[in-house]
């Protein structure tokens, strides 16, 4: 009779613990991917996202050169804005090759293309003004 009981009870414990648990997402069983979005509810307006790829961006821009650093691989320019990129004018820092660094010195008034990817350019050509 103890046996009964006792068997009856751990049944009525699993029962109430299973209530309160939530269903799983279905896995599919060769790919080990969740289910399809059709399976999938609730809200996910907070759901956080990846940032978008950026597709780098070319853009030209008219500035002095105040420093060159051969060794960084490096031209910093002040430069006026330049509206591909939405920049206000300021003096910063790009990547640039020997071929570029080269070209020009200290306070070289210049024309240069840029390419940019995130907050990141590099100098892929530049000239000097008159």
């Amino acid at each position: 009779m103890n046996s009964a009981r006792l068997t009856i009870a751990l049944g009525l414990v699993a029962l109430t613990a299973a209530c309160g648990k939530k269903a799983e997402t279905p896995v599919a069983a060769e790919t080990n991917q969740a289910a399809p979005a059709a399976a999938m509810s609730g809200d996910m307006g907070n759901m956080a996202m990846a940032p978008a790829a950026t597709a780098p961006i070319k853009a030209k821009g008219h500035g002095t050169v105040t420093a060159i650093d051969k060794a960084a691989g490096t031209i910093t320019l002040d430069h006026d804005a330049i509206p591909e990129a939405k920049w206000p004018a300021m003096t910063m820092a790009f990547k640039a090759s020997p071929a570029i660094t080269d070209t020009v010195k200290l306070g070289d008034k210049v024309d240069f293309d840029l390419t940019l990817t995130g907050s990141a350019g590099e100098v892929t050509a530049i000239t000097k003004r008159p």
